[in-house]
């Protein structure tokens, strides 16, 4: 059993609840399990959706997702095998493969694709859905692709983090936010591993097993295939997690949050109503990137 040698936090959190997602479907059809839903958006501001897909059987995925708008947040595609092609109306394009990022923010709006460059194997990765501020909702587009060789990553104590957004233990990820100071890390933890990531308590924070099992300090068990979402307790420091018996991996993300009215039609998120009839309306006209 590997543990930490010593211990960065006073008051770890402990798990409010556990989460089941929804399984279903989007784009021309792939399958997906749909893990944050819009009924914790309040609770997890400033995250919107999170949705979870893998599956080794090309029906469930080959069709991938067809020209779509989005308007008013940001979007982070984190691929852990498999390949997938991003185009947009604008004339952006790139390939997002093995343990790579495509963060996108859509700003005033894009009409993009999310295709899959494979035809056999397993496609499995996570997309997030990041809110951004009133402010920032209609500035313009922006994309940054992270290839999975250069997603900063370290190794210790039987656990290997890798860092797609924030800071942990001295590693600053591939992305920064001022507004909503996202953390997304990728934990790999061999077996009886622990690890701990200080959180300023105000942020919100959620932990997704994908393969094995966590165990957190106050006794609870997080199941492959369960959200943690962490109790926003006073004076918590952050937040520590062991495997179990088998080898494990987890995300854990956290953000400040927005406190902002939340409108959402489909692909556009605004702050009011109002502001929905006008994305309509310019997606409508074509006035979309």
């Amino acid at each position: 059993m590997s543990t930490v040698a010593t211990s960065l936090l006073n008051q770890p959190r402990e798990v409010e609840r556990l989460v089941a997602g929804q399984p279903t479907s989007d784009g021309a059809g792939v399958k997906l399990n749909r893990v944050l839903t819009n009924n914790l958006q309040r609770r997890l501001d400033p995250f919107l959706m999170l949705d979870h897909f893998g599956s080794e059987n090309p029906d469930d995925y080959v069709a991938g997702f067809p020209d779509h708008p989005h308007r008013g947040f940001e979007t982070i595609t984190y691929m852990l095998q498999g390949r997938i092609r991003h185009r947009d109306s604008a004339g952006n394009e790139g390939l997002v493969s093995d343990g790579g990022v495509q963060w996108m923010t859509a700003g005033r709006g894009v009409i993009h694709s999310e295709l899959p460059e494979q035809r056999e194997g397993r496609m499995a990765g996570f997309q997030l859905w990041l809110n951004l501020p009133a402010k920032d909702k209609l500035r313009d587009p922006w994309y940054l692709d992270v290839q999975g060789a250069d997603v900063p990553e370290f190794e210790r104590d039987g656990v290997k983090v890798r860092v797609i957004a924030g800071e942990s233990h001295g590693v600053t990820g591939a992305v920064q936010r001022e507004v909503t100071e996202p953390l997304y890390l990728d934990l790999h933890l061999e077996p009886g591993a622990r690890f701990e990531q200080t959180l300023p308590p105000t942020h919100n924070a959620f932990v997704f097993v994908y393969q094995g099992a966590l165990k957190f300090d106050s006794g609870c068990l997080q199941p492959e295939g369960r959200m943690a979402i962490l109790a926003n307790t006073a004076g918590s420091d952050g937040v520590r997690l062991q495997a179990g018996d088998v080898p494990t991996r987890a995300i854990l993300v956290a953000g400040k949050p927005l406190g902002e009215p939340i409108a959402q039609y489909g692909p556009f998120v605004m702050n009011t109503e109002a502001e929905l009839v006008q994305a309509v309306r310019d997606f409508q006209a074509g006035r979309l990137a």
